[in-house]
């Protein structure tokens, strides 16, 4: 029998998801940087614990919402933090620190869309683990929770599964808006996102926690429909900047 519960919290424009134990807990995502003080004080108001509690944060991808509040977190309490073990940042060279000033517009973007008053995100381009993991992997001092690498979002996604309750954290691979499943964007790697799908259905999940929606039994039926009308193409910030460029010319050519 599991000593773990798994809390939701509202995070600045996702859901957050602390996993408690006794006597330490783990932060399964690194959230948004305004999502920082929420927490710590979720950790000693609500829980009454100190916040050197917090032993581990898991940065499942380097987007905004994910990473932001990774290292603050890490200043607060000490804590570690695990991400993919890849040999290069996500953001690395100049395109990478433009894609990290587009994605970070891009948060604020949804922010807004959401209702949130502004809040700054801005947060470091390039991750400091203490640990990396790859498939397979325990989190390190949470030996219940698996590691599952879900690429195709970005290159270096992961999902967690928690083995005694059959749970798994999916971060941005299924997406629930308004009750419509949609993909995430940007899509990285078409292939691998349609086979990281499939690797989690493969699991029979009891339960799927989402970052941008909720806690979701879904059945095998509704996974092959997210296969099934998954994107085949890919979508990214530039593809999507040149087909409405090329929209454009199109339009101009025609009214000429």
């Amino acid at each position: 029998m599991s000593l773990c519960e798994i809390v939701r919290l509202e995070g600045y424009i996702q859901s957050i998801y602390l996993a408690v134990y006794p006597d330490k807990l783990l932060l399964l995502d690194g959230c948004c940087r305004p999502d920082v003080p929420m927490i710590l004080n979720y950790i000693q108001t609500t829980l009454q614990r100190p916040t050197s509690d917090l032993k581990v944060v898991i940065v499942t991808h380097m987007h905004p919402d994910h990473a932001g509040g990774a290292h603050k977190l890490r200043e607060a309490t000490g804590c570690q933090i695990v991400s993919a073990d890849k040999p290069m940042q996500w953001y690395a060279g100049i395109g990478g620190q433009l894609m990290h000033l587009v994605d970070t517009g891009l948060a604020h973007y949804v922010a807004k869309r959401q209702g949130r008053p502004f809040k700054r995100l801005w947060y470091p381009a390039h991750l400091q683990p203490n640990k990396t993991v790859q498939e397979g992997d325990a989190i390190p001092n949470f030996e219940d929770w698996q590691v599952l690498e879900t690429p195709g979002h970005t290159d270096r996604d992961l999902s967690l599964f928690h083995r005694p309750s059959r749970q798994i954290y999916t971060a941005d691979l299924i997406i629930k808006l308004r009750h419509k499943f949609v993909a995430p964007f940007p899509i990285y790697d078409p292939k691998a996102y349609i086979q990281s799908l499939q690797k989690v259905k493969d699991l029979q999940p009891s339960n799927v926690m989402m970052a941008h929606g909720r806690e979701l039994a879904i059945d095998a039926a509704t996974f092959d429909r997210l296969i099934q009308q998954a994107p085949k193409h890919q979508r990214t910030v530039k593809d999507t900047i040149r087909h409405k460029l090329l929209w454009w010319r199109n339009k101009e050519s025609q009214l000429g």
